[in-house]
C-alpha cells in the first residue's frame, strides 16, 4: 500500500473517533469538523514525511483541539498559540494523549456523534445525508450522486440539517446505560435507512449507490465493535451482509430485475455469505431475538437453499409470524405472505393481503404480488387490473418493466 493510499484509509478509520471527541471538546459540529479537516491537512503533510504516529486517531484529535483553540483564540484577538513547529512535534505528548483517550472515551464519543446525526427533528433523509457527511467523511459531490440530486440541492440539505442541529439544545454529556439504548436504535435504524438507500433503484441507479451500502455496512461494523456482545447489533450486521451478498445478481444484462427464486446463486458473496451466517448463528444463541435478527434469520434461510426449491419456506413463515408480533405491519405481512404462498398456495396468501389494499394503496409491490397470486388463481382479468395498478405505483423503470412482462404473458393467454 501507498503512503497516500495508507494515510487516506487511516483517517477515514480515525474520523468518527476524532470528530467525536473534538465536538465534545468544543460542543460545536462546525468547529469540530473544521479542525479535523485541518488535522487532515496537517497529516497529509507531515506524515509522508515523519512517518506514521503511534496512534493516528490521537495525533488528529490533540493537532485538531489546538488548531481549533487557535482559530477561537485569533477571532477574539487573544494571545496566539506557539508556532506550528512546536505544536506539530508531537514526540513527547502523543503517548500521553493516547492514554487519556481510551475505548470507553471513543464509544461516547462516537455514539455521541451518530446520535446527534439521528436528531429527532430532522426527517429521515437529512439525517442520513448529514451522517454520511460528517461521520463517514463522503463529500457532498458523492452523496448527492448516491441520493439522484443535485449537489447544491444535497449541500442545502446537509446546511439545514446542521443548522437545525446546532439550535436544537442537543445534549453533549456522556449518556446513561438507558440513553445509550435510546441512541443505538436510533443510530441502528438511521445505519439500516443508509442501506436501503444504497439498495433501492434499478441497475444503473445502484452503480452510484453501492457506497451507500458500502458505507452502512462499516457503520454498523463500528456499531458491533463498540457493542460487541448485543446480538441486535449481530443481527444487523448480518442483515446488512446477507441482502449486499445478493447484490452481483439482482439484475441482469439488461437492467431487469431478477427475482430471489431467479437469480443465479454462483453470483453471491459466499464470503460476505459466511460471515453473516456466523453472526446471526452467534446472535441467536444469546436467546435475546428483535427485529434486525429474525430478518437477518430470513435472509439467512436464503442463502443456505443451494437451490430456490430447497428454501425452507415453512421456517420464513415462522419467522415473519414471529417478526409480525414484534413490529406489526402490513408490509411484514404482505412478506409473510409470499411464505404462505409457497407452503399453503396462493388462496390462502390472497385472503391474506386482500384485507391490506387501503392501507398498501400506494405501495407497489403489494399489486406487484396480488397480480402474481391471482395469475396461479386462473383469474386473468383481475391479475390485469393489479398488474396495472401496480405499473402506475412503480418507483422505478426496472419495476415497471418488470410488471410488463406479467402483462405480456396474460395477452398471451
Amino acid at each position: 500500500m501507498t503512503d497516500s493510499n495508507w494515510i487516506e484509509a487511516a483517517l477515514t478509520a480515525a474520523r468518527p473517533q476524532a470528530v467525536g471527541a473534538l465536538l465534545r471538546y468544543f460542543r460545536n459540529l462546525d468547529i469540530a469538523e473544521e479542525a479535523y479537516q485541518e488535522a487532515c491537512l496537517r497529516a497529509l503533510k507531515n506524515w509522508p514525511k515523519n512517518g506514521p504516529p503511534r496512534d493516528p486517531t490521537a495525533w488528529l484529535i490533540f493537532v485538531g483541539r489546538n488548531s481549533a483553540i487557535d482559530g477561537v483564540r485569533r477571532q477574539a484577538k487573544q494571545q496566539p498559540l506557539p508556532p506550528e513547529e512546536i505544536l506539530s512535534d508531537l514526540e513527547d505528548n502523543e503517548t500521553a494523549v493516547a492514554h487519556r483517550i481510551d475505548d470507553a472515551d471513543y464509544r461516547d464519543d462516537i455514539l455521541r456523534l451518530l446520535f446527534i446525526c439521528c436528531h429527532p427533528d430532522l426527517p429521515p433523509t437529512q439525517q442520513i445525508a448529514v451522517a454520511l457527511r460528517i461521520v463517514s467523511g463522503l463529500s457532498v459531490k458523492q452523496i448527492a450522486k448516491a441520493f439522484l440530486v443535485g449537489e447544491s440541492a444535497m449541500e442545502q440539505r446537509i446546511t439545514r440539517a446542521k443548522s437545525r442541529i446546532g439550535t436544537g439544545g442537543v445534549a453533549f454529556e456522556t449518556p446513561d446505560p438507558i440513553e445509550r439504548a435510546e441512541r443505538l436504535a436510533a443510530v441502528a435504524a438511521m445505519v439500516y435507512l443508509i442501506f436501503n438507500e444504497g439498495y433501492s433503484g434499478n441497475s444503473e441507479e445502484q452503480k452510484a449507490r453501492f457506497p451507500l451500502c458500502d458505507e452502512a455496512i462499516r457503520l454498523a461494523r463500528l456499531l458491533l465493535r463498540l457493542f460487541p456482545s448485543e446480538p441486535e447489533i449481530m443481527g444487523l450486521n448480518a442483515l446488512l451482509l446477507l441482502q449486499n451478498a445478493r447484490a452481483a445478481a439482482r439484475f441482469d444484462a439488461n437492467g431487469d430485475i431478477v427475482l430471489l427464486e431467479d437469480q443465479n446463486r454462483a453470483l453471491w458473496n459466499r464470503e460476505a455469505i459466511n460471515e453473516g451466517l456466523a453472526l446471526i448463528d452467534k446472535a441467536m444463541r444469546h436467546r435475546r431475538p428483535g427485529p434486525y435478527q429474525v430478518q437477518a434469520a430470513i435472509a439467512a434461510l436464503h442463502a443456505r437453499a443451494e437451490k430456490a426449491e430447497d428454501t425452507d419456506w415453512e421456517e420464513i413463515d415462522l419467522l415473519y409470524a414471529a417478526l409480525e408480533r414484534m413490529t406489526p405491519s402490513p408490509v411484514i405481512t404482505l412478506n409473510r405472505a409470499v411464505a404462505i404462498s409457497k407452503t399453503r398456495g396462493p388462496a390462502e396468501a390472497l385472503a391474506l393481503i386482500e384485507p391490506l389494499e387501503d392501507r398498501l394503496s400506494g405501495y407497489f409491490h403489494y399489486f406487484g404480488l396480488k397480480g402474481g397470486l391471482l395469475v396461479k388463481l386462473g383469474r386473468e382479468g383481475e391479475a390485469r387490473e393489479a398488474f396495472n395498478r401496480a405499473i402506475a405505483l412503480a418507483n422505478t423503470a426496472a419495476e415497471a418493466s418488470h410488471i410488463r412482462t406479467h402483462l405480456d404473458r396474460l395477452a398471451q393467454i
